[in-house]
């Protein structure tokens, strides 16, 4: 375990980020540039904050969020890997993987200009990551803060054979109100529908959430936009490596159940996910590398 010591010893970058104890004693890093302000819990190797100057947060945290080992934080950029939602075969696995509640280390960080910082995190297997996930790996994600975010996670295959996995950056936005958003760049794709029994269906229009939503959008690799007119701006999201998009939104009901997740914060958030997914499966053989990128910047309507 890496101390808040240790890490500001090999790690810190004077006037630009340091290291501190946060909610549950949980380490993160506290960067802060000419261009942004962000925060990475070492827990999950989670982003739950990306603030570009004169501008309102990107990125959702739930005020209920857990800061507990072993529990995801509600908010922010969770990574879901090595599979995405339920396990396909056993559904007393953990939904969406271990990455998101593992302890990962910090391997580099580095201030590439006045106005972006770059941070890198692994996650390697163990002994409780093969009770969950059977196969050698090493894991690294990427992430750059400036005037954009962009994050970079790569998955690479270091055992003696080959193994499939799925994928997402489960990434929940901030916005003025869910019932006033809008999301471009989904028109015409077929997407499945998990609150409607699995059924595909075909989007018509802009995506505009006025229910539960759970959609796994499939063949997309173009940009998404979220449109927020009560921000008064627009957030691009660019991916590679990905051809699924996820679109969640658990509603009213459903947040109510959920203890980490205050009863109106559905109206606040929208996930829009770069995913593998459904059938956007990754198999790679022993020494192969996948890589899944998302960019996003923020634009004015």
């Amino acid at each position: 375990m890496q101390s808040v010591d240790k890490l500001n010893k090999e790690f810190a970058l004077p006037g630009h980020m340091e290291f501190k104890e946060g909610p549950g004693r949980f380490i993160f890093a506290d960067i802060k540039n000419d261009s942004a302000s962000a925060e990475l819990f070492i827990h999950g190797a989670q982003l739950t904050s990306f603030i570009p100057k004169n501008n309102a947060p990107v990125l959702f945290l739930s005020g209920l969020s857990n800061f507990e080992a072993g529990k995801a934080i509600r908010g922010g950029i969770p990574i879901s890997w090595p599979w995405f939602a339920d396990h396909p075969t056993d559904s007393s696995k953990p939904a969406h993987g271990f990455a998101r509640t593992s302890a990962w280390h910090v391997r580099a960080a580095e201030q590439k200009t006045p106005s972006e910082t770059l941070i890198r995190l692994g996650l390697t297997d163990s002994e409780e990551t093969r009770k969950l996930f059977g196969y050698k790996f090493d894991l690294e994600i990427t992430i750059s803060i400036g005037k954009e975010l962009n994050l970079v996670l790569r998955m690479k295959n270091m055992d003696e054979e080959d193994f499939t996995v799925t994928s997402a950056f489960h990434s929940y936005y901030s916005i003025h109100n869910i019932l006033d958003v809008s999301v471009h760049g989904l028109e015409g794709s077929g997407y499945i529908d998990k609150v409607d029994d699995f059924n595909t269906k075909t989007q018509d229009g802009p995506v505009r959430i006025t229910g539960e939503t759970d959609r796994i959008y499939m063949k997309t690799s173009g940009d998404c936009v979220i449109e927020d007119p009560g921000f008064n701006r627009s957030i691009r999201i660019k991916k590679s490596g990905s051809s699924s998009t996820v679109a969640w939104n658990p509603w009213d009901e459903k947040a109510i159940q959920m203890k980490d997740l205050g009863n109106l914060d559905y109206l606040k958030f929208i996930c829009i996910e770069t995913a593998n997914a459904g059938d956007d499966t990754v198999t790679l053989s022993p020494g192969e590398e996948h890589e899944l990128q998302m960019n996003i910047a923020v634009e004015g309507i």
